[in-house]
C-alpha cells in the first residue's frame, strides 16, 4: 500500500468516525496483499504473523470499519464464511466449486437487465460459479478439494 492509498483510507474511516489504527492498517494491508478474497479467519492468521497480539475479535472489528466505510467488500458464497475483497471498482466474482477460490471479473458499467418501472441501480453484484482453468479438467460433480492460501 502507497501513501496515496493510505491516506485515501485514513480519509474515508474519519468521515465515518474511526482512525486508521495500526490494526486497521494490518487488516488492510491483509487484504490487499494477496487479493483472494480471504475469509476472516484467514486475515487473522495473516495478520497475527506480523502482529502477533491482535485478536481475533479485534480483526472483525476492523473488517466491519473496513467495510462500513467502503475501502473493503463483503463477499457472501455459498453456505461458507464471508469473504472479503479490496476491489471496491464495480466488478463480479467468480467462484471455483471445486478449490473454491475466487476471482474479480470486471463487468459492463451498465447491467443490461430489464428493471420494474421506476427502479433505478445503485449498485449490483455478480457471483458466477462453475470451474477454475486449474480445477476445469476434473471429474463432474468432485467437490470440497481445497487448496490452502
Amino acid at each position: 500500500m502507497d501513501l496515496r492509498d493510505e491516506l485515501r483510507v485514513d480519509e474515508r474511516l474519519a468521515r465515518r468516525g474511526f482512525r486508521f489504527t495500526p490494526q486497521r492498517q494490518q487488516v488492510y494491508a491483509v487484504l490487499l496483499q494477496q487479493r483472494d478474497h480471504p475469509t476472516a479467519e484467514r486475515v487473522f492468521i495473516r495478520a497475527k504473523r506480523k502482529m502477533p497480539e491482535i485478536s481475533m475479535a479485534t480483526v472483525y472489528n476492523c473488517l466491519d470499519a473496513l467495510v462500513k466505510c467502503e475501502v473493503a467488500r463483503l463477499v457472501a458464497l455459498e453456505r461458507g464464511a464471508a469473504r472479503f475483497c479490496p476491489n471496491m471498482r464495480p466488478h463480479g466474482h467468480f467462484y471455483c466449486t471445486v478449490c473454491e477460490r475466487v476471482f474479480d471479473v470486471d463487468l459492463p458499467a451498465a447491467p443490461g437487465i430489464a428493471l420494474p418501472p421506476g427502479c433505478r441501480v445503485e449498485r449490483y453484484e455478480l457471483a458466477i460459479h462453475g470451474r477454475c482453468a486449474a480445477c476445469a479438467p476434473a471429474r463432474p460433480g468432485r467437490r470440497g478439494k481445497r487448496r490452502s492460501g
